[in-house]
Order: structure tokens, then sequence, then C-alpha cells
């Protein structure tokens, strides 16, 4: 699960680095992602600004609307329901990274792990997107069961994909965009750290 990630790159360097058009303007991003923010998301070939999570509609006890909840993962083996169908089979993105971070020790006095691809300094997640009435375009990140390094941290883990799958993942058919729905199986850098998980944004988390 990923309810936190690093994108430290400037919008041009993204751009370069995707191939895109970079149609951001004079947007500005935190170096830290958290459920419900803004982030970059390369989509259509152009660099695009999205909020990170899909508007799940709550209502309370009495039926009122309350605030939605971003729903900024996606899980593999849910991307068949009618939450992820669509945008699955329509709307795939890539989504820039530096690094996630997953929490891990004591409940109440959790820390941040930061996972990362060594000698990579920007990297791709597959994530999903679309338009809603809520927050406009919107994007969620796909999770897939956790392999190697990062299944030491926590049980699932992004799906990344290399530079050669970028177009299959953006242009496939859904059937050669599921097959790249596995661990990585390259190496990773795990940065074990004492800078507390709770707490702001980062205890957000939604996973459907």
């Amino acid at each position: 699960m990923c309810n936190l990630y690093r994108m430290t790159k400037g919008k041009d360097e993204v751009a370069k680095w995707f191939e895109a058009i970079e149609e951001l303007g004079g947007a500005n991003f935190g170096e830290e992602v958290y459920p419900g923010y803004p982030g970059a998301v390369v989509a259509e070939g152009r660099v695009r600004q999205m909020s990170w999570g899909f508007p799940l509609v709550m209502k309370g006890k009495q039926g009122q609307p309350l605030k939605p909840k971003p729903v900024n993962n996606t899980r593999t083996d849910k991307l068949d329901s009618f939450f992820w169908r669509y945008s699955f089979e329509e709307r795939r993105c890539l989504i820039p990274v530096t690094a996630w971070a997953e929490a891990q020790g004591k409940k109440g006095s959790m820390t941040r792990t930061w996972l990362s691809l060594p000698d990579n300094e920007l990297f791709a997640c597959a994530g999903v997107w679309r338009t809603s009435d809520e927050w406009g375009d919107c994007y969620s990140m796909v999770m897939t069961d956790s392999g190697g390094a990062a299944a030491e941290v926590h049980s699932r883990m992004p799906v990344i994909l290399s530079r050669a799958d970028y177009t299959q993942w953006t242009d496939g058919t859904p059937d050669e965009a599921r097959a790249l729905c596995r661990a990585w199986g390259g190496e990773l850098s795990i940065d074990r750290t004492d800078q507390p998980w709770a707490g702001g944004a980062a205890a957000q988390k939604t996973l459907l």
C-alpha cells in the first residue's frame, strides 16, 4: 500500500524523461505527495496535474452527504470491479515517482520507510485516471503483491514499470496491461528512517 510518495523532479525534467508534452504552466508541487493532494501524471502523452485519489462518496448515519474520501490505491485483483473497470480499460497513466513510503513499527510509533530504485532518480508507477465531479481529473496508483526486498516492508507495493513497458501500459489492450501487474523484479533501495508516520496527510489511506 502506498499513501505517500516523493516526486522531487521539476515538470520540465518529467516531460523530458517521459518524452511528453509539458502543459502544467506555472503549477508547483510539493516534493511529498499525499492522498487528496495534487500530483504530476503523464496521461495521453502530456504531463498533467491531477488529484491523487478517486473520490469515494460517503454518507452519514442520517443519510447526509459527507466529504468524499480519496481512494488512492487500486488493487490488481479489483481492476475488473465497477469502481475501476472503465478507467483501467480506457484511461491508464504513468505516475512519476522518486521514492515511495511505507509505515513500519508498532502502532502509535510507526516510522517512514522509503523505497526506491537504485541508480534511478525517477521512475514510473502504473496508474489509472478519470474525471470526477468532485475534484476534476484524478488518479490512483495500481498496487500488487510485494516481492523481493519490498516484501520485508509491506505485503503490497506499487506496480513499477520499466521504460520499455510504458507504451504497453498506456496504450496496450487490458490483457497486455494486466500482464505488467506484477512485483518489481529488479533491485530496490530501502531507507528506514526515524521520521514519524502518524499525523498529517500521511495518515490517510484508502484502497479498493
